[in-house]
């Protein structure tokens, strides 16, 4: 069944194992989020994990009887340890304790889940686990030594989040929240088509101040700009995100970078352009600002005139960029509010760059979803009208091909 946005998850298996901790409550929330997304959802638990939530409750949201002995006669052949991982896509424990991580690295195999583990298909089930403990307990030398080397067992470790714990103190160690889990599985299952690649996205408005309480900006949200990063980063790359001034949460996994001006936007930028393979300039950057801003907020004198503003121009970033002599390989986008091929068109000549994606600002900015049009020099494509993690992630598989192709060169 294909990925949609409202189930990026149809068609995957989930085997989901709770070992023992407080954070079994986030893994109710997250079993409901794994089965709204599309999965199917098998939970195993082990003894310790029924002191903190019981199995009717993880029976009821997941639809499928829960699994927590090594003797469950239910089986026909009594192994539901072999059974429960045969069918999966990926087994998560959520939340794994310091001692479940702990039997985990030493292959110990003492309760079902433990059990499972072990005997899972490692090529075709791999393992993931979302660590849970007090702080001393996960900053501890042999917690650290075991989750190092559960890593170089080929395990996935989503998290631990920070903050505070349910003893009472603050820091590392809590479980990520149900909806980051869901995000963090999400991404697993993404073809990592840029994997170790290095990208840089700039994103939303830019704000250009005519005094201290006035500027010059548009209506860009950022949206398309933060979908971006967050696909790219499920696609494996390591993202940088220069961020105009926008509400939004920045993407797990991407190193973000606030900016207010089209000038420190640029003066961020340019370092970083020769340091990543790949520029994807999604902000809406302002073409001009006030070529010096008032110190005190210019008050009305009656008159009725505006006062008179002198302007000048912007430096123009992504054409900075593509000049470059280690330049990355460039993408444009051009929000236009008419002939969107033509103006497209004259932009990826005047820039200089191998794509432009081209929308119709008005019709998309503040909004969840967008049409794009890819303009080359050979000719032009168009994404049909989507959410935009959709269309990001389309847009990564075309970023992704061409550069590959401009590599092989």
């Amino acid at each position: 069944m294909p990925e949609t946005q409202t189930q990026p998850l149809a068609g995957k298996h989930v085997l989901l194992g709770l070992s023992g901790g407080i954070a079994c409550y986030k893994t109710a929330e997250l079993t409901r989020l794994l089965i709204k997304a599309g999965a199917s959802v098998q939970v195993v638990m082990s003894e310790a994990a029924e002191q903190f939530i019981t199995a009717v409750t993880m029976q009821a949201l997941s639809n499928r009887p829960v699994a927590s002995s090594q003797w469950d006669a239910r089986e026909p052949n009594n192994m539901a340890h072999i059974n429960l991982s045969r069918e999966a896509d990926l087994m998560l424990v959520a939340p794994a304790s310091a001692d479940l991580i702990a039997k985990l690295v030493q292959g110990r195999a003492d309760d079902l889940l433990s059990l499972t583990a072990l005997a899972r298909p490692i090529e075709r089930c791999p393992l993931a686990v979302a660590p849970a403990m007090n702080r001393e307990m996960w900053a501890h030398p042999a917690t650290q030594r075991n989750v190092a080397q559960l890593r170089l067992d080929g395990a996935f470790v989503f998290g631990p989040g920070s903050g505070e714990q349910a003893c009472g103190e603050v820091g590392d160690g809590r479980m990520l929240e149900a909806a980051e889990l869901l995000d963090e599985v999400i991404a697993f299952f993404q073809p990592k088509l840029l994997a170790g690649r290095r990208v840089l996205i700039t994103a939303g408005p830019t704000f250009e101040p005519i005094d201290p309480v006035r500027g010059i900006t548009n209506h860009s949200s950022g949206k398309m700009g933060f979908a971006l990063a967050r696909a790219a980063r499920d696609a494996g790359a390591a993202v940088t995100l220069v961020a105009g001034p926008v509400h939004l949460a920045t993407p797990r996994g991407v190193k973000r970078i606030d900016v207010q001006s089209a000038q420190q936007m640029f003066d961020e930028v340019l370092p970083l352009a020769a340091q990543h393979e790949i520029f994807v300039a999604t902000a809406a950057v302002a073409d001009w600002r006030p070529a010096s801003a008032q110190p005190h907020k210019i008050k009305k004198d009656g008159s009725g005139a505006p006062p008179s503003l002198a302007m000048t121009e912007n430096p123009d970033i992504l054409a900075a960029v593509a000049k470059l002599a280690d330049k990355p390989f460039c993408v444009g986008f051009a929000a236009e509010s008419e002939d969107l091929l033509k103006h497209g068109r004259a932009k990826l000549v005047r820039k200089g760059v191998p794509l432009i994606v081209g929308n119709i600002g008005p019709a998309t900015f503040g909004l969840d979803h967008n049409a794009l049009l890819l303009i080359d020099a050979g000719g032009e494509r168009e994404i049909p009208h989507n959410d935009k993690l959709s269309l990001a992630r389309e847009l990564v598989r075309e970023i992704a091909e061409r550069f590959e192709k401009k590599k092989q060169r």
